[in-house]
């Protein structure tokens, strides 16, 4: 039987060799794996069981007897080096090779810093509760790669327990099906791309999606719902404390449909206290990472600010206007200040040659516009002309 079969990648697996550090969600898979290939193939894989190094996002082992190097990414497995020769070539899909088991991310905090979302390719699990109602959920989440995109398939249930004794949801939690499709190879595109009552935001690793904005404006129905004119002022900030829109403890809430989101910060995805960096805690539609918090600024870890500020004065009045003071009720409240704060008007910045959103701990919270192009995958069914956020 052939072992493998050659593709046309160069990737020079053999430059270097980095001690291994547990970061990947992948890590067991890719232990079965390997040991899976070494029985069936001693010829080509001995000695066995050496150590596990990551490189330049590859799980890998060096088998030194024939200077092979098996590597995995996501749930793609290739080789190069000895008798396989110096290109890169592809095995298989891990989940064409082994049985692979699901992982239970049960109120897991993410470390993971790598940016390439093809790096978080596996099946995941949780087992959480409505504290409220004391009803037990299974939360389900299928994190693929199909050519040149992530598929993320999820029933919306978190990895964490949820409505809290801080919430008021209008609707109970529900299991709702969400696909969402990712590029792996974001690009900026020649402008910034504005949010859209029509899509989603973002989807983070747990499986549950991002929906920044609220359906709700001041002088529009009973200032909740009603309001899906992208261009209508005054839209309410499901964030701020006046608005009332019933978040639990990590800032998400449900739809009429049942479908638990976020409107901020998703606490239980990573550490608040941080000693070390921010991991990537989910993807923009735009393919481009979503960090945490925090950053490494010449040895001080610190959270990232915003570049976002709240304008000074009172609001115009008048039946059209709300009047009062700037105070955050409405997201036109604020204005962007370049250069104010760590990140840019999409809540961004590049950081070691590549670029990401962060979480921040006040307006615009996660992000607020996008810096590439949002997949289509990411839109609402009726165009956001539907139920509010």
């Amino acid at each position: 039987m052939q072992l493998l079969k050659r593709i046309n990648v160069c990737f020079a697996l053999a430059c270097s060799s980095l001690p291994f550090a547990a970061i990947a969600d992948t890590l067991d898979n890719a232990q079965a794996v390997f040991d899976f290939a070494e029985a069936a193939y001693p010829e080509l894989l001995s000695p066995a069981a050496p150590e596990i190094q990551e490189l330049q996002g590859f799980y890998v082992r060096l088998y030194t007897d024939t200077g092979i190097y098996l590597g995995v990414q996501g749930d793609n497995v290739y080789a190069i080096g000895g008798s396989v020769g110096t290109e890169l070539v592809f095995v298989g899909k891990i989940s064409s090779l082994i049985t692979v088991s699901d992982t239970d991310i049960t109120d897991l905090l993410l470390t993971n810093q790598r940016e390439e979302c093809s790096y978080y390719a596996e099946n995941r699990f949780s087992n959480v509760s409505d504290i409220k109602r004391d009803v037990q959920f299974t939360g389900t989440l299928s994190f693929t790669v199909e050519d040149s995109k992530c598929v993320v398939v999820s029933n919306s249930i978190p990895n964490h327990n949820f409505n809290d004794s801080t919430a008021a949801f209008a609707t109970n939690v529900r299991e709702v099906s969400a696909e969402f499709r990712i590029p792996i190879e974001p690009t900026f595109a020649s402008s910034a791309t504005a949010l859209s009552l029509a899509s989603d935001n973002a989807v983070f690793l747990n499986g549950v999606k991002l929906d920044l904005m609220a359906a709700g404006c001041f002088g529009v129905g009973d200032g909740n719902i009603g309001c899906f004119d992208i261009d209508q002022p005054w839209r309410f900030d499901p964030m701020s404390p006046q608005t009332g829109f019933g978040t639990d403890a990590n800032n998400a809430h449900t739809q009429p449909d049942g479908t638990y989101h976020y409107h901020g910060n998703p606490k239980a995805l990573f550490d608040q206290n941080a000693i070390s960096e921010s991991p990537v805690i989910g993807f923009a539609a735009d393919g481009f990472p979503i960090f945490g918090s925090y950053i490494d600024d010449n040895a001080e870890i610190r959270a990232v600010t915003s570049s976002f500020q709240l304008l000074s004065g009172s609001r115009p009045n008048g039946t059209a206007n709300p009047g009062g003071s700037y105070d955050g009720t409405y997201v036109d409240d604020y204005e962007y200040v370049a250069a104010s704060g760590d990140l840019d008007e999409c809540n961004g910045m590049m950081r070691g040659g590549s670029y990401g959103y962060y979480i921040t701990d006040a307006y615009p919270w996660v992000l607020a516009c996008f810096k590439g192009t949002p997949d289509s995958s990411f839109n609402k069914a009726g165009g956001g002309s539907g139920p509010p956020n």
